[in-house]
């Protein structure tokens, strides 16, 4: 799946170390202003128990996670709208990803530099989002500019564009993003073609100290509370702290650094698999001695589409699935004692492909 997750913040929120720790790419990490210029893009593997209860089972020869993409964007500022700090650059880098991480600073610390002067993610937050909502504005301007003259010819497509575009203008006036208006499904396949960058899901990351890494502080409950009305998840992390788990060479050091923290796993793993839902992605699986592997799908494929992921001919030539649910190949031990227990289901090519099955294609070209 070729989806994207953008970071996206202000200079000097600690993007580029969180980047690092997803990718275990080297991007440049400094303490001053567009230390990033070009965008970082890291192929990650998304972490899933289920694979390593896969593996003891079926002992296959390799076992292969699903992956999906993250774009480390340079950092904006106040004026990025109008072109400030290399701002058109970044916010076109922004529009060509499909969700958004928004990494907000909520620890002080006298010797990293804060670009305004001071730490409040509440007005970090909002310089970001009014930012955002600036050029998707210029863009709707520019959108209803030229919907005008088609208009006038009563094209009926061309009215409904115009009418969800004026609505859209009307909201970003008021402040508000994109994202806080309801769609229906034909009103959101149009504001798709739109590409508005407020349109996008998003997840906000609250980077903080060691001491505020398992319960936050009060910069994170500043931040949860100005947020509560938009239905977006809140995370904390401690990027410096992931930074120093990934230096540890043996999971022995890992789990006890992550013991002394209180923590059970490193943050990015939940970051990872936050932003694979804000994505709206889903695993399927395929279990053979050969290969145990995750694959990805958008929720609500069906079967054939399923099948497409893995190969296109899969798709043309579908004639059905044979499905065992996760939880019962693993409860009952195999897929004999799943058919046995009358548990291992032929679909068609209706069937919508649930979040854990474990899949088998038959197809025929």
């Amino acid at each position: 799946m070729a989806l994207k997750c953008g970071i996206v913040g202000l200079p000097n929120v600690g993007k580029s170390t969180l980047f690092n720790c997803l990718s275990n790419a080297k991007a440049q990490s400094a303490n001053y202003p567009f230390c990033t210029i070009e965008p970082n893009v890291g192929t990650i593997s998304v972490p899933d128990p289920r694979l390593e209860e896969l593996e003891k089972l079926v002992k296959p020869e390799r076992v292969v996670p699903t992956t999906m993409e993250i774009v480390d964007i340079a950092g904006l500022v106040k004026g990025a709208s109008k072109g400030e700090g290399l701002g058109n650059q970044f916010l076109a880098n922004i529009r060509e990803t499909d969700a958004i991480i928004h990494v907000i600073r909520c620890f002080a610390d006298d010797n990293v530099i804060h670009v305004d002067g001071s730490v409040d993610p509440v007005r970090d937050k909002e310089v970001i989002d009014i930012e955002l909502q600036l050029k998707d504005l210029e863009s709707i301007e520019k959108r209803l500019a030229s919907l005008a003259r088609v208009v006038k010819s009563g094209d009926k497509d061309s009215v409904k564009e115009n009418e969800l575009a004026t609505r859209i203008k009307g909201t970003l006036e008021e402040g508000k993003s994109v994202r806080s208006i309801d769609f229906d499904e034909k009103e959101y396949e149009i504001v798709k073609g739109f590409q508005l960058i407020t349109s996008k899901p998003v997840l906000y990351l609250c980077n903080v100290d060691e001491g505020s890494v398992k319960s936050g502080n009060a910069y994170v409950d500043a931040l949860k509370d100005s947020v509560k009305a938009e239905n977006a998840e809140v995370l904390v992390i401690g990027a410096k702290i992931e930074s120093d788990i990934m230096e540890l060479e043996t999971y022995e050091e890992r789990q006890m650094f992550l013991d002394e923290l209180g923590l059970t796993e490193p943050g990015v793993n939940r970051l990872i698999r936050s932003a694979y839902a804000l994505l709206k992605l889903e695993t399927y699986f395929t279990a053979g001695v050969k290969e145990v592997r995750a694959w990805t799908i958008t929720k609500g494929m069906t079967a054939p589409q399923a099948a497409g992921v893995i190969h296109t001919d899969f798709e043309k030539g579908f004639i059905r699935a044979e499905v065992m649910k996760y939880n019962d190949f693993v409860t009952l031990g195999s897929e004999n004692a799943v058919k046995e227990a009358g548990k291992f289901k032929v679909e068609g090519k209706e069937y919508i492909v649930e979040d854990g099955d474990i899949m088998h294609f038959r197809f025929n070209v």
